[in-house]
């Protein structure tokens, strides 16, 4: 017998040959050899590439994007932000760290909601990281856009050639090897690393505590001043920038079936990234706007070159940050798009979207899983061109998904108190509750910043679900890792009634 969920209801029994399903309702076949054809290539990454990986996916938040929540909440509201969403993220980390150790699989996040709220917590939770996986490639590609027409490369100007070149490029290298596309990310991560340390150096050398808060005060604002000047609300409508500091580090989880020994690497890896990640944010925020004032970074497309040079000369060490910064950029973007191909691949190979997504090519990439959703998010940047818009999208998703990853740990500590833990979250539950509440905050903020992009990313997620409830849910793949992992607790639920 198998089961539908992780409440211990019954489900249908496979027949010879045949995959049957976690679904509500019958029983779907696949062919025996289902999993082989949607395999990845294992023991591709230890603790080193897994850490590189983490850093990777965030670096490019620290040469663009943050810059524009000073405009939101000035120096002082973002400055807050960023140390609100940074325990945010730390508290996820640790708890990601201890799931990540008890299912590590490519589903990561979806993979520990399924276990813990079931298919309909599995699926809210896969769909909302894929937004998130979709629309930061999207963002990245644009801010990428404008170092290279600030670097006058080729004569190049931002603009859709420039996207699809990323997109083409950096997807080829994946569709040639995990193992291949991890160490190219770790090499250009580690330029982008110590290009930041450089950058600091060189503006701090020219640091004036008055550039910190030279924003004018909007005197109507409750509670503003010169470090506050869009008021208390500001601090509230800066949570989306402050997270672009660390968005994407969960992301990590999600390379759990190509890693060496992920019950020790994965904890390890989580743990290095965000410790990098924080003193990265700490340095690049305070020297950037030292250097050049929060007025002029807060619509910068580079901030950190305008934060060298304002309005002046090219100066070499300028320049040197702006190539550096092109190469964070495209850490970021070429992680991203790794991160969202294993999720959609996850998703797909266990019935929520389309089973053809998660086939994987002799090279054991998810090709499907990495040529649709770069080809939409290519035609996401190149129809909009607005990189805030897609930066709010992503950090729409990225909530979401990251409130029910915490209640997952939540609901799993209270559920199921005796499960194996080769890891065990720092704090307990008390460490995933401030994970949740301050997701769900950050869920609201994104409404004081674009209510539009909000609503339009609510909009994906409802047809999304629409898709699930009246066909998918009815079609999944009892076989998954995932399914069969909450399928054996629930069995096992059964057997102690």
């Amino acid at each position: 017998m198998t089961l539908d969920d992780a409440s211990g209801t019954p489900g249908t029994t496979g027949t010879p040959g045949t995959t049957s399903t976690t679904g509500t309702t019958g029983k779907n076949t696949a062919p025996d050899d289902y999993l082989e054809r949607r395999t990845l290539r294992r023991g591709s990454a230890g603790w080193l590439l897994l850490t590189g990986l983490g850093v990777a996916y965030v670096v490019s938040g620290d040469f663009s994007g943050w810059n524009i929540g000073l405009s939101k909440g000035g120096f002082g509201g973002l400055a807050i932000a960023t140390v609100l969403m940074g325990a945010m993220y730390a508290c996820l980390v640790f708890s990601l760290a201890e799931l990540s150790a008890i299912l590590p699989t490519a589903g990561g996040g979806y993979g520990f909601a399924r276990r813990a709220l079931g298919t309909w917590g599995g699926f809210l939770t896969g769909t909302a990281i894929l937004i998130e996986y979709v629309l930061a490639p999207a963002a990245i590609s644009i801010f990428i856009g404008d170092y290279v027409e600030s670097l006058g490369l080729f004569g190049l100007e931002s603009g859709w050639p420039v996207y699809l070149v990323c997109f083409a490029l950096f997807i080829g290298i994946h569709l040639w090897g995990v193992g291949e596309a991890l160490r190219f990310s770790l090499i250009v991560t580690a330029v982008a690393v110590a290009a930041l340390l450089v950058f600091a150096l060189g503006a701090l050398s020219d640091f004036h505590v008055d550039g910190l808060n030279d924003i004018p005060v909007d005197k109507g604002a409750v509670g503003s001043s010169s470090w506050l000047p869009f008021g208390l609300l500001g601090i509230w409508a800066a949570f989306p920038f402050g997270m672009w500091f660390f968005l994407g580090v969960e992301g990590v989880p999600l390379a759990a079936e190509e890693a060496k020994d992920p019950v020790r690497s994965m904890p390890r890896a989580l743990a290095l990234s965000m410790g990098i990640l924080v003193l990265l944010a700490v340095v690049t925020f305070f020297a950037a706007t030292g250097a050049r004032g929060s007025a002029a970074l807060q619509e910068a497309g580079n901030p950190l070159v305008v934060a060298l040079q304002g309005d002046g000369e090219p100066t070499a060490l300028s320049r040197f940050v702006n190539y550096a910064g092109l190469a964070g950029l495209v850490a970021s973007f070429f992680s991203l798009i790794y991160a969202g191909s294993r999720q959609l691949f996850a998703l797909s190979r266990a019935g929520y979207l389309p089973r053809f997504l998660s086939l994987t090519s002799r090279r054991k990439s998810p090709y499907l899983g990495l040529l649709i959703p770069g080809a939409l998010g290519f035609a996401l940047a190149a129809g909009t061109g607005n990189g805030a818009r897609m930066l709010n999208i992503a950090v729409f998703g990225a909530t979401i998904s990251y409130a029910l990853m915490a209640l997952s740990h939540i609901v799993l500590r209270r559920r199921e108190p005796g499960l194996a833990r080769p890891y065990r979250t720092p704090g307990g539950m008390v460490t995933s509750s401030v994970a949740f509440v301050l997701a769900l905050s950050a869920l609201v903020a994104t409404f004081l910043v674009d209510k539009d992009a909000a609503l339009i990313a609510l909009g994906v997620y409802v047809i999304a679900l629409a898709y699930f409830a009246f066909y998918s849910r009815h079609h999944l793949v009892a076989k998954a890792p995932e399914e069969e992992f909450a399928a054996l607790a629930a069995a096992e639920a059964e057997l102690e009634r």
